[in-house]
């Protein structure tokens, strides 16, 4: 049925984002398990995401990729979860303000610097991120007032920021600070990302 939501996936991918947020949400979902080299390049796999990638997810006949879309989507799907504001909402512009910093200029930022690509001083100007110094410090900001991006309250923001945040200090591609371990350790520990966790780890035998 178009109103199913399948997960197209791989566990040795972003795709462990897109479960997490699954999971948050408590619908029920299909997965579908992907290869890098066969079916992900696959014409039926290509029909719903050109980009030939990892997660995509399909819900109500249509097909949503990219992490962070996966989240905001998934968030406004379902507003019984709680992990969005709504549209009248205050909170709204931080939510996205946040959301799209990570999705944007910190995964330039960090993927530039682990290829050795990043932007020499003097051309700073010319890339969204700026300097990877100013987008960590302003990453810190950004989970440091409060348990969660929006204060005492979880949202869809935390899952991806913190994903980014979690993956960052794991492979070394995010500088150790006490701010950003204490929010990765905060927020991993919840139920559905435990849960989320455990289902993609067992994909991998």
């Amino acid at each position: 049925m178009a109103e199913d939501i399948v997960l197209y996936t791989n566990p040795m991918s972003r795709g462990r984002i897109a479960r997490w947020m699954l999971e948050e949400v408590g619908q029920p979902y299909e997965t579908v398990v992907l290869d890098y080299a066969t079916t992900m390049k696959a014409p039926d796999f290509l029909a719903l995401n050109p980009m030939g990638k990892v997660p995509t997810i399909t819900h109500r006949g249509v097909a949503v990729s990219e992490c962070a879309a996966i989240c905001a989507y998934l968030a406004d799907a379902f507003p019984q979860a709680g992990l969005a504001p709504a549209l009248g909402d205050p909170m709204r512009g931080p939510y996205l303000r946040w959301m799209f910093f990570a999705a944007g200029p910190v995964e330039a930022a960090v993927t530039a610097k682990s290829l050795g690509l990043l932007a020499p001083a003097e051309k700073a100007g010319m890339v969204g991120y700026g300097t990877f110094d100013a987008v960590i410090d302003t990453l810190e900001t950004a989970v440091t007032e409060g348990p969660y991006i929006l204060g005492e309250r979880f949202s869809a923001a935390d899952v991806y920021v913190g994903s980014q945040i979690a993956w960052g200090l794991q492979f070394k591609s995010i500088p150790e600070r006490p701010a950003f371990a204490a929010y990765a350790a905060r927020i991993t520990a919840r139920e559905a990302a435990v849960r989320a966790r455990a289902l993609d780890d067992a994909l991998i035998g």
